[in-house]
């Protein structure tokens, strides 16, 4: 399996996973997709029905990685998915379990359901993806005697993730980038309070799209990128991405019962801000897997919703991207849109670059009325938008309905969800967290506190380490060099 840039417009020589696992963006600046998704048929889609998490994790990622020996592939797969590891599991759900589904209910001739996927370290679906990137990233470095800074940016769970992933491991540092005061108060302390020596966290004066901005902007010195060894978590990075494709295959085997289901259809709804989630999705349903719809919701900041309705992809700048409460999803520029236009597009490089400089030069570009536009159906994508208020009402009607305390980006995802339910096709909303991450809220909601596991009591009361900088690359490159010793 080989790998190109979506801005690759010179016919460059096409990379390993090994190559491009440890870096971000291609040199161009562009995003790694496989030359073409590998496909499953409908016999393989069957033995994979019955595998555990990790082994599933194996059998996906080997058509991704084939540099990668099997056996230590499998043996990373299984060294990260253990119920050692997702053991915050809440109230009715199985501690042996990986992502286990919960059905919720029968919505207008449809089965509802919500994939348990925050039973991590951190709270939040990321580890999901983040705990193999942390075990890949110190194979791939022992394996050639290298070092690795790292550099990402978060807007709230992304960052906790990734420090819980990389904490102690060897030959890696992170230096990872937050908007300051634009986070809860746990994801706040559940980043700050790490005391680490590796661990290295910088509070920016401005909003995630800043973070994000001087991410892309440091990986494109290419000098100083190579000088520091700088690599990426954020979901620029391809394995990122694919890991989160794993869990689709088992959404869809569990929300379709016995091998009788196999090719019956079901549609996702992905809360989304940035892209990378429902892109794995994306790369899911190229590769077989039955997907009917992928539901992108979004919170007021609607750049995706707004996208998917009217063909107009418009970024807002950082004065006009709202502080929400599902703050996650605070995003106005979503970084991995990038591949799915690539795909849109017909896999052409030169039109995938003249419509992202379009965005740089005049933030946005429209494609409504196309034929690009009109081949979105193909794909399986719709969208909605989701509220405060909405978000308060859905988290009360799912308390009262059916017993069960959702985070604010889940209840994004279920309002949209149900405004696109389908009789007879099941839909799985994934959870993008667990409610304690935003208590505020649930309090708003449902005036008492809402759950939480074990051993994160007293988390916001810990000492905090984090430096507050300004939303300038400069800065942000000059610490980086102050702390690596390079």
């Amino acid at each position: 399996m080989k790998y190109l840039s979506t801005r690759d417009t010179s016919g460059s020589e096409p990379l390993s996973f090994s190559r491009i696992l440890l870096g971000g963006l291609a040199p161009d600046g562009g995003l790694y997709l496989p030359l073409e998704y590998p496909r499953i048929d409908a016999a393989e889609l069957a033995s994979w029905r019955r595998l555990s998490y990790a082994d599933l994790a194996c059998a996906v990622l080997a058509k991704f990685c084939d540099d990668i020996p099997a056996d230590d592939l499998r043996r990373l797969a299984r060294r990260t998915y253990t119920p050692e590891v997702y053991c915050n599991v809440r109230a009715g759900e199985d501690p042996r379990e990986i992502a286990p589904l919960r059905v919720l209910g029968d919505e207008r001739g449809t089965q509802m359901s919500l994939l348990g996927l925050s039973n991590g370290p951190t709270l939040a679906f990321k580890d999901m993806a983040m705990q193999l990137l942390g075990n890949l990233f110190e194979y791939t470095l022992a394996q050639h005697g290298q070092s690795l800074n790292i550099l990402g940016a978060t807007s709230g769970d992304t960052g906790s993730a990734a420090e819980y992933a990389m904490r102690g491991k060897q030959g890696i540092r992170v230096f990872m980038l937050s908007p300051a005061g634009k986070m809860s108060a746990f994801q706040t302390a559940q980043m700050y309070s790490l005391q680490d020596p590796n661990i290295f966290n910088l509070a920016v004066q401005g909003v995630f799209d800043d973070c994000q901005d001087i991410v892309k902007a440091v990986s494109n010195d290419l000098a100083f990128k190579a000088q520091q060894q700088i690599g990426t978590v954020n979901s620029i990075n391809w394995a990122r991405v694919v890991a989160q494709v794993v869990y689709y295959f088992k959404g869809y085997f569990a929300a379709t019962g016995g091998a009788s289901g196999q090719d019956r259809p079901v549609s996702f709804t992905v809360p989304s801000g940035n892209f990378g989630n429902v892109c794995a999705g994306h790369i899911a349903r190229m590769m077989g897997l039955p997907i009917h719809r992928l539901v992108v919701a979004t919170n007021e900041n609607d750049v995706l919703d707004e996208f998917f309705r009217t063909g107009r992809y418009r970024v807002r700048k950082s004065a006009e991207t709202l502080h929400t409460s599902s703050p996650s999803m605070d995003i106005s520029k979503a970084s991995n849109f990038e591949r799915f236009m690539f795909d849109l597009l017909g896999r052409d490089a030169r039109r995938t670059v003249d419509l992202f400089q379009a965005v740089e030069a005049d933030g946005g570009f429209d494609l409504a009325g196309s034929a690009d536009f009109s081949r979105i159906a193909e794909f399986g994508f719709v969208s909605g938008r989701s509220t405060h208020d909405d978000r308060l009402a859905t988290i009360r009607d799912i308390d009262q309905r059916y017993g069960v305390v959702i985070d604010t980006h889940t209840a994004d995802g279920v309002k949209v969800a149900r405004e696109q339910l389908e009789p007879g096709i099941p839909m799985v909303v994934l959870e993008t967290a667990q409610p304690a991450k935003f208590a505020e809220t649930i309090r708003e909601a449902l005036h008492r506190e809402p759950p939480r596991p074990a051993g994160f009591e007293h988390l916001e009361a810990l000492p905090q380490r984090f430096e507050t900088v300004p939303a300038d690359v400069a800065r942000v490159k000059a610490f980086i060099a102050a702390h690596t010793g390079l």
